[in-house]
């Protein structure tokens, strides 16, 4: 079975360099159907792969250590890396169907490019998650991003969409340069570039010092922008704007959440130990830059009109409860933020799918502009309606779930931050439902309105949708029912935690499960949230309440000197968290 792991990378690029060769020559529908069934491939295969209880480990090209070192690539099938391989797969699969037909014709001799695009940018997240190997886990994660700056661009003709590329490309180019140069250092420390290999030499020469702290800043500002984390963030919303609503489907549902899951793996397997960074500046790391990520992401998600823009934001506050879960340090915790991922990636991709009927249908993804026009699509109203639920964490979502377990052991003050948080990005996401599908409320005028607007938008498709294709309704539909799924399922939770036992240190007392706690934190939050978007329909959203976060607002600059300024203060920040038990030694 071990000979079957690389398959998983493999498979898709063989796919895309198959796409490209006979893409001249197949019709449409043939390419995209053999893009689709090559990534339903991959899928079935992670998770034939995940039965067997050991993990699977294959030295690729037989480049076996010698004599305790390596220079060959490891993967390594641990049950968390392939869950993640076969999320990834499925969700990749649902982006191919949902996208089935849904660009203008192709130029002639070229309809084999988006899909082998998307089975790119899949081979380079699954090598991402199964790679043991610290310089290819950035190299795989860095052909994820080259691919993304591709797809975000991909609707070339627009000069807003190859700004938003070009954005999105120099700052993950930065944070790729600081990672590069934090396996350099570590590699000239360790001799090592296996990522156990490194923490196990790292703990034998003793504590931690400036050249392990430079390191750990640097390796984590790469994933901490991957991650769209403050002050990192900035990109994420400029690209979710400008990128087809497919691609925004795999950034907000997947690759937001890898760089999470690069961030833990990196910490618990290399930085973890006695000789890296100690466990209470880890946490003050992750604990500040969750909290503020997760604060600024909601205010600026409540302020938001344009409606991707409004679930980017989103994507942002969520990604900052997830640091939160995981700068607890805990296995409980670490259980519950793996659930929580899981359920999110289905969640925020599913309203990402329904944002992009709206553009497709009315050319428009303006919320003030769409008021009351979307009446006639009381699906979509539905599938918005629940996935804003979702996000505000109500049972038995696996969002809810997820987030509940995280609560537990996160004390009051932090609970009182999830609670907030959850309610008011799922409040955005009703009060825009409300708004688009229902009528609610005073139409908002235009006019002094300083956030970006959806309006006049072209349509990604050929032309305006008549009628919405059921592959466009099937997908977000059966996206929000996983979602249900994670969190009904009791055997999920049980295999989740299991799963994370085996790679975080120590073990959780029990398995992930709905607590009254949670059930009321839960219903709580949904209450909020149901409160919050009934009051900005009434309230338009250029009230005098919004002044306050117009130094928010003005951080969002749109100009890449500006990111690329804060990413820098980012990278400083981390070091400043990290710093004290150094100083101490």
């Amino acid at each position: 079975m071990n000979r079957l792991l690389p398959l998983i990378v493999a498979l898709p690029l063989f796919g895309a360099a198959l796409l490209v060769a006979a893409g001249r020559r197949l019709p449409r529908r043939a390419a995209e159907a053999l893009g689709a069934a090559v990534a339903a491939a991959v899928a079935a295969l992670a998770l034939r792969l995940l039965v067997p209880s050991r993990p699977a480990v294959e030295w690729v090209g037989g480049w076996k250590p010698q004599g305790g070192r390596s220079v060959g690539i490891v993967l390594v099938g641990d049950p968390p890396a392939l869950g993640l391989a076969a999320v990834i797969s499925l969700l990749t699969v649902a982006v191919l169907v949902y996208s089935w037909r849904y660009f203008a014709e192709p130029p002639r001799r070229r309809a084999g490019s988006f899909p082998a695009l998307v089975l790119l940018f899949q081979a380079g997240m699954c090598g991402f998650v199964l790679t043991g190997d610290l310089f290819n886990a950035f190299v795989f994660f860095e052909l994820m991003s080259v691919v993304a700056y591709a797809l975000t661009g991909y609707r070339v003709e627009e000069a807003k969409a190859v700004q938003g590329a070009l954005t999105f490309g120099l700052v993950n180019s930065l944070g790729a340069y600081a990672t590069l140069t934090g396996i350099v250092l570590l590699y000239a420390r360790t001799g090592e570039l296996g990522m156990r290999a490194i923490g196990q030499r790292l703990d034998e020469r003793g504590g931690p010092d400036a050249l392990v702290l430079a390191a750990f800043v640097l390796v984590l500002t790469g994933l901490l922008v991957k991650a769209a984390a403050f002050p990192f963030h900035f990109w994420l919303p400029d690209a979710h704007a400008v990128a087809p609503t497919p691609v925004c489907m795999l950034l907000s549902g997947v690759m937001v959440e890898l760089g999470v899951y690069g961030t833990a793996r990196v910490y618990w397997t290399v930085f973890g130990g006695p000789g890296g960074i100690p466990a209470a500046d880890a946490a003050r790391v992750l604990l500040t830059l969750g909290a503020a990520s997760a604060v600024l992401g909601a205010v600026m998600c409540w302020q938001q009109r344009h409606v991707k823009r409004l679930l980017a934001y989103a994507t942002v506050a969520h990604t900052g409860l997830f640091l939160i879960g995981l700068g607890l340090l805990t296995p409980e915790a670490t259980g519950g933020l793996a659930l929580y991922v899981l359920g999110h990636a289905g969640v925020k991709a599913a309203l990402f799918a329904c944002a992009g009927i709206l553009l497709d249908r009315f050319g428009s993804i303006d919320e003030y502009e769409l008021h009351g026009r979307a009446r006639g699509l009381p699906f979509v109203a539905v599938l918005f309606t629940v996935g804003a639920l979702a996000l505000a964490g109500m049972p038995p979502f696996g969002t809810g779930l997820g987030k509940g377990v995280i609560e537990e052991g996160a004390g009051a003050p932090l609970t009182g931050l999830f609670v907030v948080v959850s309610a008011v990005t799922g409040g955005a996401v009703l009060r825009m439902t409300a708004r688009v599908f229902g009528g609610f409320g005073p139409k908002p005028s235009k006019s002094g309105a300083y956030e970006t607007s959806g309006e006049d938008e072209q349509p990604e498709t050929e032309e305006k949708l008549g009628r919405v294709p059921d592959t466009m309704l099937v997908v977000p539909a059966l996206l929000l029912a996983g979602a249900v799924v994670v969190g009904l399922v009791p055997g999920i939770a049980v295999d989740v935690s299991n799963a994370v036992d085996e790679a975080v240190p120590g073990a959780a007392a029990r398995a992930p499960h709905w607590s009254g706690a949670g059930l009321v934190l839960g219903g709580l939050a949904t209450l909020l949230a149901v409160a919050l978007a009934a009051l900005g329909v009434r309230r338009p959203a250029e009230s005098a309440a919004r002044r306050w976060a117009e130094p928010l607002r003005r951080l969002q600059s749109g100009h890449v000197g500006d990111y690329v300024a804060w990413a820098l203060m980012g990278m400083t920040l981390l070091g400043t968290l990290a710093l004290p038990s150094l100083l101490q030694g």
